[in-house]
């Protein structure tokens, strides 16, 4: 009788230990509410990182005239850090960083039937919107604009007409250029009502954001809070979701981040992508070998504006990094594959890793 009461004390055990649901060890993602200012947090020595390696981090981020920065890890804040008078509720402009709001703008009307990326621009602006011949500039398409190959004289980036003269066919020159600001018109255009009340309602008050576009002197800029910043991260993390809904569709943020021509693979539709064979520069035809930010990860991709404004996503860790601020060397502010970037990932690597 001892010896089929503990069989039977084991077999019930065992019954219990089947039914019971396999723990969940990977952490949910998080998507900050919508209005709100609360939003969940996680600590570095949580996650196991080296807290001996976070003040360093914040001291260099000083030196290097940073106003905001953040890393989320599963859209929970692990860092925010704000400088020189600059708070959560402070607004900064996103430069060239804001392309990528105008990339993923571009496929949501294409989701909707608004625009096919692959064709061409006059088709909803019209002919005469650049002063290249009309056999030319009807070659140049809305993926064109996207990838920087639009074959546009790139001498000028103010945006107006007599500026917008041929230099090569489109899609055989890579250069980045301002002209990308004409996916604008189009938007509006096929949208039947302003760029700025399109994204607005399609993708900025969909993932909480606040923000503004304001022409500055050569192209329209996008103004935000950091954390604002850091809400598109998590989307761009998620390849276009928020929460439940598709804010883009997969497929096309897919191919948003990978080498969208094979002239500058480190560049994709407004992204910037680390790991690949080879890059170029804005303002030059130079093809530099190797990766962008060899300190950074090879998955990385991010958008970069002048200053140092940037967007840092890496999907493997789960992770947005955001810095905003006036230029890391006031002497080389236009654009920044600078030296910063690799400067402030071994930084960022003595946290995480």
């Amino acid at each position: 009788m001892k010896y089929l009461f503990c069989l039977t004390v084991l077999l019930s055990l065992f019954s219990c230990q089947k039914d019971a649901p396999p723990a969940d060890t990977e952490e949910t993602m998080y998507y900050p509410p919508n209005g709100s200012s609360t939003w969940e947090t996680k600590s570095v020595s949580s996650l196991g990182w080296n807290t001996a390696a976070v003040q360093p981090l914040k001291d260099y981020l000083q030196q290097k005239n940073t106003r905001s920065f953040m890393i989320l890890v599963n859209g929970r804040i692990v860092m925010e850090e704000y400088f020189n008078g600059h708070t959560k509720d402070s607004t900064w402009q996103w430069n060239s960083a804001g392309k990528t709001l105008v990339g993923t703008t571009t496929g949501i009307a294409q989701q909707e039937g608004l625009l096919q990326i692959n064709n061409k621009v006059s088709s909803y602006i019209g002919t005469g919107w650049t002063s290249a011949p009309l056999t030319k500039e009807n070659l140049i398409t809305n993926r064109h604009l996207l990838t920087m190959t639009s074959g546009l004289n790139d001498s000028n980036n103010l945006v107006i007409v007599p500026n917008l003269t041929y230099m090569a066919d489109a899609g055989t020159r890579w250069s980045y250029h301002n002209v990308f600001q004409k996916l604008m018109d189009v938007v509006a255009a096929a949208s039947s009502q302003s760029y700025d009340a399109y994204f607005n309602a399609k993708l900025r008050d969909k993932i909480g954001m606040d923000g503004f576009w304001n022409n500055g002197i050569i192209f329209k800029i996008y103004h935000s809070t950091t954390r604002s910043m850091a809400r598109f991260g998590i989307l761009a993390l998620n390849k276009g979701k928020w929460n439940n809904e598709q804010i883009i569709n997969q497929p096309y943020f897919e191919e948003s981040i990978n080498s969208s021509q094979t002239i500058n693979p480190s560049y994709g539709y407004f992204w910037w992508l680390n790991g690949k064979s080879s890059a170029m520069l804005p303002g030059s035809q130079t093809v530099y070998p190797g990766t962008l930010v060899p300190n950074a990860p090879a998955e990385m991709y991010a958008a970069m504006g002048a200053e140092d404004q940037r967007i840092y996503v890496i999907p493997s860790k789960k992770m947005v990094v955001i810095r905003m601020g006036t230029a890391s060397d006031p002497a080389n502010p236009v654009f920044a594959l600078s030296g910063f970037d690799n400067a402030l990932w071994e930084k960022i690597n003595a946290v995480i890793n």
